[in-house]
């Protein structure tokens, strides 16, 4: 699950920022430190760290002197030592925002004649300490303090003794949301600083539940009748373009090694040179969505009474096969309908719809076209993904400069990339709650389409095996709800821990070892683990 940190990553670096930079920190030691080491100390400086810079997202809400438009509010970062601000916006005093950019704040001769008196000044980030800025901006009267920062924003840090005599709250606020705020507002403008309680888990995650777990069960199914209307289509000929389907491609495990290595091997690449790939992963991406949108869609048009007659004769690359007119106005569609997603894909708002429709189609697509022949070939897969997700999610951060999770910091979008572009082979969800976190950090929730598609070949074998083996679907069924355990466990422990979580973690073990009980206690674990069954029964047929 690639879901940002939440709620208490707070504690640390406001969901995201000041983790890196305890991973930084804890990694100045010697070059040649033994991860193990790392290991070992890694809980207690963490502890010591967490201990001088508490940093929290928090809300600015801004609404105008004057009326006119409703109040917004705006992400601000936060140092809860210098002074807590409250968890209700009720509670929150709406005090006179008073720009003040143009100083530093530096020294008594930045202050103004008549000072700041019940105000929350905007200075500029720069010249001086944190402290510095806020003892000045405290003595002049003022209830707050905002500092602009037009680089990434950092928790104003600050010690015990300063912390101390400082009784008023210091937050930063990006350039862009202060530019924002008097071009939508105007120059008289009242905020109030306050800073919601994070939900353990958003709504959002029964959507991506429902999706996930539909996609599997729909794939799986799909792929195993699939199956056996291809061997019934052998005893009974039909030539005709519409009625062949692409044949199944059977993973080896030569395939699988060779998948593995290039799943590494592009995800370091995108790790490193993620401006210049992503563009490559998002053609990619259009290409096969509208691909498997055609292929979802079908066997719909097919059952659709017009639109028969066919293209005439012509020696054009494939028009020469002289296809329906209702295929071609079907792949006309699918591609419009990606072409849109990929000129409108940074539209928050709806794009998001688009993505996951053709994610889900792709995802289907996938399943029906990628076949593992036994129940063999699929725990070598799923082991193998296992340690991969597992590598590249909780190992990795040791092993990189900035201390980040390759997984997560690709999945989600490096912070300092130049683009702002995201990968689109991700489900995403707005979050439904309004919280600190979906304002500053990330506002969607992510499930990555590897979490759909490695548990899901292993579903469409068990649909398939039911189906050779006369079972009443007992594989298929136990497999789906297996997974919708292991999804489940997931956003458990994705609450608990509040960082982004390798799915694969939970899921394999729950669909492997359901699927390996169930053959273990009907006694067919051996035609189950060499996918015997399949040459045997043809009753069916």
């Amino acid at each position: 699950m690639r879901e940002p940190r939440t709620a208490l990553a707070r504690a640390t670096h406001g969901a995201g920022a000041l983790l890196g930079n305890i991973w930084r920190r804890l990694r100045r030691g010697p070059a040649d430190m033994a991860a193990a080491a790392t290991v070992a100390w890694l809980p207690a400086a963490i502890l010591i760290f967490v201990a001088q810079v508490a940093c929290e997202y928090g809300m600015v809400r801004v609404v105008s002197e004057t009326g006119g438009p409703k109040g917004k509010d705006y992400c601000i970062l936060y140092n809860p030592q210098w002074a807590h601000l409250p968890h209700d916006l009720g509670k929150a005093s709406l005090l006179q925002l008073r720009d003040w950019t143009a100083s530093m704040l530096c020294s008594p001769s930045d202050l103004p004649a008549k000072g700041f008196s019940n105000q929350i000044p905007l200075v500029t980030r720069g010249n001086c300490t944190f402290y510095e800025k806020v003892r000045l901006a405290q003595g002049s009267g003022a209830r707050g303090l905002l500092i602009v920062s037009k680089e990434t924003l950092v928790p104003p840090g600050g010690n015990k003794t300063q912390y101390e005599e400082i009784g008023i709250p210091v937050a930063l606020l990006s350039h862009k949301d202060m530019v924002d705020i008097f071009k939508s507002f105007g120059r008289a403008v009242r905020a109030a600083l306050y800073a919601p309680n994070e939900p353990l888990l958003d709504y959002n995650m029964v959507i991506i539940f429902i999706m996930a777990v539909g996609t599997v069960a729909l794939g799986g199914y799909w792929a195993g009748s699939r199956d056996v209307r291809k061997r019934y289509m052998k005893h009974k000929r039909d030539d005709g373009p519409e009625k062949q389907e692409d044949e199944a491609v059977d993973v080896t495990p030569v395939m699988t090694c060779v998948f593995v290595v290039m799943c590494c091997s592009m995800l370091v690449l995108l790790y490193y040179f993620y401006d210049h790939l992503v563009y490559v992963i998002i053609g990619i991406f259009c290409l096969a969505s509208s691909t498997g949108l055609y292929s979802c869609l079908l066997p719909l048009v097919q059952k659709l009474p017009f639109g028969k007659c066919r293209v005439r004769d012509n020696n054009l690359p494939y028009f020469h096969k002289r296809p329906q007119v209702r295929m071609l106005l079907l792949a006309l569609f699918c591609v419009a309908v990606s072409v849109v997603w990929g000129i409108f894909r940074n539209e928050d708002q709806w794009a998001w719809i688009l993505q996951d429709a053709l994610g889900i189609a792709f995802c289907l697509y996938m399943l029906k076209t990628i076949r593992l022949p036994t129940f063999k070939a699929c725990t070598l897969l799923l082991l193998v993904l296992f340690i991969y997700d597992v590598f590249f999610v909780f190992i990795t951060p040791f092993l990189t400069k900035s201390g980040n999770s390759i997984m997560v910091e690709v999945a989600t979008g490096p912070t300092d990339s130049a683009t702002h572009e995201k990968l689109p082979m991700v489900l995403k969800v707005p979050r439904l709650n309004t919280s600190p976190l979906a304002l500053c950090d990330r506002p969607f929730s992510l499930l990555g389409f590897g979490d759909i598609l490695v548990p899901g070949l292993l579903v469409a074998y068990c649909h398939r095996f039911d189906i050779q083996v006369q079972s009443s679907r007992i594989y298929f069924v136990a497999c789906t709800i297996a997974y919708g355990i292991g999804l489940l466990v997931t956003f458990m422990a994705l609450a608990l821990m509040q960082r982004g979580q390798p799915a694969l973690l939970y899921l394999v073990p729950c669909t492997l070892t359901t699927s390996g009980a169930l053959a273990l206690w009907r006694r067919e674990l051996g035609m189950f683990w060499t996918g015997s069954g399949f040459a045997v029964n043809t009753s069916l047929l």
